[in-house]
């Protein structure tokens, strides 16, 4: 119990500092993918257009229970592998964790849309955030490319970073290795669509009940960021924020990092957008902020993104110091 507090705190420091170095996962298959082949198999296997609409939900209930049947077991056997190996153990273990961590990766993607219009103008915004968004990047303005890459990187700060540092904390390594099989499959098959409405519900319903414990306490995380780094104003007016207008997005999770976020930094998130040619029609959280968003509120919210992982961290170490004196 007081290893796995130390192997979180560190995997979150070596996961700040080398995210996921391009060299490596350009030689051998990242976990995600792994995890997303075998989503693939049984989506293939399972997932057929003969089937009622009753008969693919079942189908799709026993594929996310046997993926995270499996996951947890292989996490299970891991961990037990890792406490024979001692020291190496160990760090195969932060290593682990930290590859299922997303934030210098995450980080890095929002601000090279930040460049992209820097370097590229509107152009090159629209290809940059087209890489970490699924809405149609040629629908956007300047403005909506920057409240794009702002929401994206809110959101994911939930269910990247601090969903699976919850879930190891939780669950150890059987934990986040579940976790995270359930947000790829909620990913790959938990949208809307005529393919995937029914066998995708339980993946889709089991990735909200997963993040509901994520989002508020990024939410929080991203409140104390903004008054540590903007002042005691943004830090109220981030949680305030929070608060008030979380439900106005479709999503039961992804509005409390956005509205804190839309808040700390005084812009409009969420709204109407468009997605494949369908319009998404919501109203703007904190509508009272700014309208129109810029290069600098790019720049200014990853700041507090990294500031909230700074703070994630701390609260891991004052976990880690219960756990020792527990």
């Amino acid at each position: 119990m007081i290893a796995e507090p130390l192997i979180l705190i560190v995997a979150l420091l070596l996961d700040r500092l080398i995210g996921d170095p391009p060299w490596l996962w350009n030689r051998v298959p990242h976990p995600v993918v792994l995890f997303g082949t075998a989503i693939g198999f049984l989506d293939r296997h399972l997932n057929k257009p003969s089937l009622s609409n009753a008969s693919r939900r079942l189908a799709g209930v026993a594929a996310i229970v046997v993926l995270l049947t499996l996951s947890f077991l292989i996490g299970d056997m891991l961990s037990a592998l890792f406490r024979h190996l001692h020291l190496l153990g160990f760090v195969a273990e932060i290593v682990i964790v930290a590859v299922l961590l997303a934030q210098k990766s995450l980080g890095d993607h929002v601000m090279a849309v930040a460049l992209g219009l820097r370097e590229g103008g509107l152009t090159g915004g629209r290809q940059a955030v087209s890489m970490i968004v699924g809405r149609d990047p040629n629908t956007l303005d300047e403005s909506g490319v920057c409240r794009a890459a702002i929401e994206s990187l809110s959101e994911n700060f939930a269910d990247g970073v601090v969903a699976p540092a919850f879930w190891y904390a939780v669950l150890g390594l059987p934990g986040i290795l579940a976790y995270k099989m359930l947000n790829t499959a909620d990913s790959m098959i938990g949208h809307k669509s005529e393919k995937y409405l029914y066998f995708g519900w339980a993946s889709a319903r089991l990735d909200d009940l997963a993040n509901w414990p994520a989002a508020r306490l990024s939410a929080g995380l991203i409140a104390v960021a903004a008054w540590g780094r903007l002042g005691a104003a943004a830090g109220r007016a981030s949680m305030s924020a929070a608060l008030r207008d979380s439900g106005l997005h479709r999503s039961p999770n992804s509005g409390w990092p956005e509205a804190a976020m839309a808040g700390a930094i005084d812009v409009q998130l969420a709204g109407p957008r468009q997605y494949r040619g369908e319009t998404v029609s919501e109203s703007m959280m904190h509508a009272q902020g700014r309208a129109r968003a810029g290069v600098g509120d790019i720049e200014r919210a990853v700041s507090l993104f990294y500031a909230a992982c700074s703070a994630l961290t701390i609260l891991a170490v004052l976990y880690s110091l219960m756990s020792y004196l527990l």
